[in-house]
């Protein structure tokens, strides 16, 4: 069956995302330990994630974790300190919007999104951005699914996603959706190939 809509995560399928650069950062600013910072932070990712903690809150919340105040006005920058555009997998990307609808499907936050939007402007092309913030629900839960597949107008057979998570992975086979692994731009071109969508 021909795939009609592809939805694509983001951390560490367009933008890498080096969690212990963060932890790293955080600690030092306060004194901490990096574990320490990674336990306090845990309990936060879940609701910054669905866009119950942000603007204020959020640097009040990340300052904890660190265990010292953080300036706002360079709180972006400590932020999104660990992010890196993935250039390797940006030209099959662009190739691929030519040939499918291609959304984002990410859990993300509106602080990260903003860093990564001047930088990705690849991400205009796309047919739409699903984002856990805006939606109050984050992957592995069907609802998001379920939103990506109303917004591409597609049955879950004539989709696709991609993700780096596993259990997120299965999450959207569980609903019909092809469900592929991600691991790195050449893997990613090969899977296109195998689901219809490589390069003509």
């Amino acid at each position: 069956m021909e795939i009609e809509a592809v939805f694509l995560d983001l951390g560490n399928v367009l933008v890498f995302h080096d969690d212990a650069h963060l932890l790293g950062r955080l600690a030092a600013l306060g004194g901490a330990t990096e574990a320490q910072v990674r336990q306090r932070l845990a309990a936060l990712w879940d609701d910054c994630h669905r866009g119950r903690v942000h603007g204020e809150a959020l640097i009040q919340a990340v300052s904890e974790a660190a265990g010292t105040p953080l300036d706002p006005a360079s709180f972006d920058e400590i932020w999104n300190c660990h992010l890196r555009v993935h250039d390797e997998v940006l030209p099959a990307v662009e190739a691929l919007i030519e040939r499918a609808r291609v959304l984002l499907l990410s859990n993300t936050n509106a602080a990260h999104l903003a860093w990564v939007r001047p930088r990705l402007p690849l991400l205009d092309r796309f047919h739409d951005l699903v984002l856990s913030y805006e939606l109050g629900v984050a992957k592995p839960d069907p609802a998001i699914f379920h939103e990506a597949l109303r917004r591409a107008g597609v049955a879950p057979q004539r989709a696709a996603f991609f993700d780096d998570v596993p259990a997120y992975v299965e999450a959207a086979r569980s609903l019909g959706i092809h469900g592929r692994l991600f691991t790195d731009a050449r893997r990613f071109r090969g899977q296109l190939a195998e689901l219809g969508l490589g390069s003509p």
